[in-house]
């Protein structure tokens, strides 16, 4: 009877492991296994390196959907692949670690993951995808590493709590809808490595107040920043060919702009609904551009370079003006007068400038003395002569 009983205990011990181990459904592929499902509880899960001796090397398809009691899981360096949907709709989650032996994370991953505050994706992750972490609506922040080779299509869409996403350098494009409506985020660096900007990138990220656009950028898509109504300015790089459809509409905080000469190609509404727009600068010929490219709701005034072409009195609607200004070193107005050093701006008449001064042309770091409007195209500026500074150097700017 005692020997009975002692099997009995054996056997049941034994089959603890076994117990915990069948909480979670799995397949068996080429030596490895791959996670198709979990039972529960407990509900902050250790994702196991191997299951009967074969590794755990993925997670597979909506293994985890729907769970939501699912608080927290670690994933071990032995998974190489998170499928699709796997912890989609998981609202209860609150944190996850992505260790760079994962190679993919599927599309839908974490989507709708309410309760998602911090995700980490360590380098060697090299595919984002679409839809990753879309609805994930209380992530504050995210660092995309250099290995991820794209951010994929809505992959942080209406992420609205996500503030800071830092993008380094080695993403070669961010997807259509990748940021749309994070309404929190304030300021974005997109690096050199970034070649493809999808329609939609950062559409209505209302705080967006920053941007940087690489050189490395030749197009800007459709409605990519549509919407961002905090954003005051933004420096088009030189690489920069077409501007999308859209591409700006409704950025009521932008002030003034400059379009490099690279810019053959200006969509539809652009800058439509952008009502603080004042100054418009083209470096370059003027481009092919619809009537509609600024819209009626835009009061600004369009300036062109000398020796362009394809300008006329106006463009897209707008009164359009040759911006020619020139300080006179010839005439009597140049040089020291009553203790103050001066000379003649001349230019189109009612054209706006800026003038600059440096105390080196080496090293220039030019600072801004007075801001004005060429009226009846001409000026006079002075300030007072300074004979103990061993130079200065004045220039004339747009802005």
């Amino acid at each position: 009877m005692k020997r009975t009983r002692r099997v009995l205990l054996f056997l049941l011990f034994l089959a603890v492991p076994a117990a915990a181990q069948a909480q979670f459904s799995y397949i068996t592929n080429a030596g490895a296994i791959t996670i198709t499902g979990y039972s529960g509880p407990p509900w902050v899960v250790a994702i196991p390196t191997n299951i009967t001796g074969l590794p755990v090397t993925g997670i597979g398809a909506f293994a985890f959907y729907n769970d939501t009691s699912l608080t927290g899981v670690t994933i071990p360096g032995s998974v190489t692949s998170i499928g699709e949907g796997a912890f989609f709709y998981c609202t209860s989650l609150a944190g996850v670690i992505i260790p760079g032996s994962v190679a993919g994370i599927g599309d839908y991953a974490f989507d709708s993951c309410f309760s998602l505050t911090n995700a980490t994706i360590d380098y060697g992750v090299t595919n984002l995808g679409m839809a990753a972490f879309e609805d994930c609506s209380i992530l504050g922040s995210v660092t995309i590493p250099g290995s991820v080779a794209g951010i994929g299509p809505s992959a942080f869409d209406s992420c609205i709590s996500l503030t800071n996403a830092t993008i380094a350098d080695g993403v070669a494009s961010i997807g259509a809808s990748a940021f749309s409506y994070c309404e929190r985020l304030a300021g974005v660096s997109m690096p050199g490595s970034v070649t493809s900007l999808g329609d939609h990138a950062f559409y209505y990220c209302f705080l967006l107040t920053n941007v940087t656009i690489p050189g490395s950028l030749t197009s800007i898509g459709e409605s990519a920043f549509a919407g961002c109504a905090s954003l005051a300015g933004v420096a088009i790089p030189g690489s920069v060919a077409s501007i999308g459809n859209s591409a700006f509409s409704d950025c009521s905080s932008l002030t003034g702009l400059t379009i490099p000469g690279s810019v053959t190609n200006l969509g539809n509404a652009a800058f439509s609904g952008c009502s603080s727009l004042t100054n418009v600068y083209f470096r370059g010929n003027a481009p092919a551009a619809e009537s509609t490219v600024f819209a009626s709701d835009t009061n600004a005034t369009v300036y062109y370079l000398p020796g362009t072409t394809g300008w006329s009195s106006t463009f897209a609607g707008l009164p359009a003006l040759l911006w020619n200004p020139l300080i006179q070193t010839g005439d009597g107005s140049f040089g020291v007068q009553n203790n103050q050093f001066g000379f003649d701006i001349t230019g189109t008449a009612n054209i706006p400038i800026v003038v600059e001064a440096s105390p080196s042309l080496a090293s220039p770091v030019w600072t801004p003395l007075l801001t004005l409007t060429l009226t009846n195209g001409s000026f006079y500026f002075s300030e007072p002569f300074q004979p103990n500074i061993s130079g200065r150097f004045y220039r004339i700017s747009s802005q």
